[in-house]
This record gives structure tokens, C-alpha cells and sequence, in this order.
């Protein structure tokens, strides 16, 4: 469950809760409608704290001296987590 399912989730809770018109005596579609959107937001946020963590980046400087020649060697690594 993504960034998609949870906008999804809040397409259709807003459609029941404030596009239909229906009244059923088993189920109030307006407060479903309302549950819908609020689990909407809470999956959207929580797929994009994820997503956020997951893009975390570091970077590794390592400065030697070659022996041969006994000049310094500078290296640079970066770690993309994606």
C-alpha cells in the first residue's frame, strides 16, 4: 500500500462523503466516507515518511599514500540507499 492506494482511499472516501446522496439504513456511507479519507491520509503519510528514509545518502572520503610512488590518494564514495 503507496502513495497511490492511500490517494485512492481519499478519491473515494470524499465521493461518499460528499458526492452521494444515498441513504441506507445499515450504514451511514457519509461516516465511511470520512473513515476512508482519514485512512487515505494516514497510508499517504506513512508511504512517504518510508519513502523519505529510504532515500538517505552518505558519503566516504578515504585519503591514502601510495607506496610506489609515495604520492596521496584521495577516494570518494557515496552510498545512495534507494
Amino acid at each position: 500500500m503507496g502513495i497511490g492506494s492511500g490517494i485512492f482511499f481519499v478519491v473515494v472516501g470524499a465521493i461518499l462523503a460528499f458526492a452521494l446522496n444515498v441513504q441506507l439504513s445499515w450504514v451511514d456511507l457519509h461516516l465511511v466516507g470520512y473513515l476512508l479519507m482519514a485512512a487515505g491520509a494516514v497510508i499517504t503519510i506513512i508511504s512517504l515518511a518510508l519513502v523519505a528514509r529510504k532515500r538517505q545518502s552518505s558519503s566516504v572520503t578515504s585519503t591514502s599514500v601510495d607506496p610506489s610512488n609515495g604520492r596521496q590518494v584521495t577516494r570518494n564514495d557515496r552510498s545512495d540507499t534507494v
